[in-house]
């Protein structure tokens, strides 16, 4: 099997798998990150979101040789525990999650937004979270979460 590098939060990682296997699949395995849930499989949901760069891509159709030397994060890397990122404290806040299994990739999709787009507006967050899928009705709260956290992050 060849080795892929890339940086996943922030740490160099090497990984010897077939180049063809999905990034969810490596990262829910051998890589044991459990925030990139599974979902339809099919780029559908956003369930899986993970930032490659400063986009968000869906981890379950993004093949691994496609990420070498590139910069993966997922929900694990976004913020700690003892220093969350202002979208963890704002979805919080805002009390944006109910059965939390969509969130880690709206928080994601959400975070890249706020990577390119410091200032965004109530209808560029609804396009940034378009893609993701959630059936708790929370939409109202993660738009107003979102700009909660533009809001902190433009304060700092």
């Amino acid at each position: 099997m060849p080795s892929i590098r890339f940086r996943l939060n922030g740490v160099e990682t090497d990984i010897d798998a077939d180049p063809d296997r999905s990034l969810l699949d490596i990262l829910r395995g051998p890589l044991r990150m459990t925030g990139p849930h599974f979902g339809c499989g099919a780029n559908e949901c956003g369930a899986c979101n993970v930032i490659v760069g400063d986009r968000a891509v869906a981890a379950c159709d993004t093949r691994l040789w496609s990420i070498a030397d590139k910069d993966i994060t997922t929900v694990e890397g976004l913020g700690t525990e003892q220093r969350p990122h202002p979208l963890q404290r704002a979805f919080i806040a805002e009390q944006a999650l109910q059965c939390g299994y969509c969130v880690s990739g709206i928080l994601m999709s959400a975070a890249a937004l706020l990577m390119q787009n410091r200032n965004p507006t109530g209808e560029d967050v609804r396009a940034a979270l378009d893609r993701n899928l959630c059936r708790c009705g929370s939409h109202n709260r993660m738009v107003r979460a979102v700009l909660r956290a533009a809001a902190e992050m433009a304060a700092q």
